[in-house]
């Protein structure tokens, strides 16, 4: 079983340059690519829970509009 150390430096070595070497391959600048992970990491989350919310309205607006009518029957 490898310790703990050997994985993190393992992670050190290979993880960490991912946005230096995607930023070299485009041709631009490492702190736009940065800058473009952290923007779209809020908007995956902001997004996500938007629509959560709008579908969570959408559901209870459907549960107002079409309510289960008693039958004649039930009487």
């Amino acid at each position: 079983m490898k310790s703990p150390h050997i994985i993190r430096l393992f992670f050190e070595r290979n993880g960490f340059a991912v946005s230096t070497r995607l930023a070299e391959l485009l041709g631009m600048k490492v702190k736009s690519v940065r800058l473009f992970f952290i923007y779209a990491s809020f908007t995956t989350l902001v997004g996500g829970f938007l629509l959560y919310l709008v579908l969570a309205f959408w559901i209870k607006l459907k549960d107002m509009i079409y309510t289960k009518r008693s039958s004649v029957f039930d009487l």
